[in-house]
Order: structure tokens, then sequence, then C-alpha cells
């Protein structure tokens, strides 16, 4: 298990396997987990609105992004803690592993649609307004293009993989960028801190 300082970013599109892996890691290694749209809809919530009514909200009112982004970064402060979010490999900039899941759209809407209990058209339409949405902000916002995949340090199609394939390829990346178990202390060149 690793020890020290470990930050890692989870990051990718709705129906990915994002919650399900960070909820691994977190149980796995005993971090923390920040989940930034669990921050976003606890926002929605607090203002009266769907989630669907306060993403547009959200698009006219950059405000609420840099909130929960700001909550990100400043949760990066804490030591092995994995960081869940669209953005937050790009707002955790020095964190020690950069994770990208994805999986192609049909895929994404069929998991959406057994969690959500909604068809999979449903789904679909849902996540191609959303991601749309979500697209044009994060470049008016922050001047960044979410389809950019450069800044990752490892890139999974979820698609081929189930839940405990997934973990098991991160814990591979983790046990391999910290073999004595020392991760983040600062002996390992791999770490970016």
């Amino acid at each position: 298990m690793p020890k020290g300082c470990l930050v890692i970013t989870v990051s990718g599109l709705a129906g990915s396997g994002t919650t399900t892996l960070c909820r691994n890691l977190a149980r796995h290694y005993g971090f923390k987990h920040i989940y930034a749209g669990l921050i976003f809809r606890q926002m929605a919530r607090e203002m009266g609105m769907s989630l669907q009514e306060f993403q547009k909200y959200a698009e006219l009112h950059p405000e609420i992004d840099r909130e929960v982004d700001r909550r990100q970064v400043e949760a990066a402060k804490e030591c092995n803690v994995v960081i869940e979010g669209r953005l937050a490999g790009w707002m955790v900039k020095d964190a020690d592993l950069k994770i990208w899941l994805d999986a192609p759209i049909m895929e994404r809407a069929r998991r959406v649609a057994r969690r959500e209990g909604i068809s999979v058209e449903e789904a679909f339409v849902s996540i191609a307004e959303r991601e749309k949405g979500n697209k044009k902000r994060y470049l008016n916002l922050y001047g960044i293009d979410i389809d950019d995949k450069s800044i990752y340090d490892l890139i999974i199609n979820t698609a081929h993989w189930n839940p405990g394939g997934v973990f098991a390829i991160v814990k591979a990346a983790i046990d391999h960028l910290y073999p004595d178990g020392n991760a983040g202390s600062g002996l390992n060149p791999g770490n970016k801190r």
C-alpha cells in the first residue's frame, strides 16, 4: 500500500467508470475520494434546481465551475487522495498520476441508462447534450480542450475491461510507480511533486 502523499486524478465522460474506479481505489488504498460531480450536484440542490437546470445555469455563471474546481485544487493539498472530475487532471497540475477513462458513447449510454433507470436513447441524448455544453464551457472558461488527452499518464478504454480489470490496470500502474510502497516520498524519479 502506498505511503506518503499520493494524489491521483481520475477523469472521464459520463458512464466511463470514473466513480467505480475511484471507489475501488479508495477502498483498497484507504484514499480519500473527492468527487467533483457530487459537489456540482450538491450546489444544484442548494439552488433548488435539477441537474439539467443547474447545468444550463452554470453555462451562464462561470463562478459555479470555478468554485467546484477551487474545491478540487484545495482537496489536492491533502495526502493520499483520489480526485474525480472531468477537469481534475487539468486543475491538479502536480498530481502524481493522472488517469482518463473512456468508452464509446453507446456503451456509456447503456451504463447510464442502467444506473439511472432510463432508456438508452434518453441516456444517449442527455450525455450528448451535456458533453456539448461542457466542452463549450470548459473552452470558454479556461481555454481547455477536453479532447486534448496529452496531459494524462494513463488512458483506459473501459469498454474492454470490467471494473475489476480497470482497477487491476491502475493498481499495476501505482505499484510500478512506487514499488517500494513509498508513494509520494520524493525518492522515486517518476514522482512529479
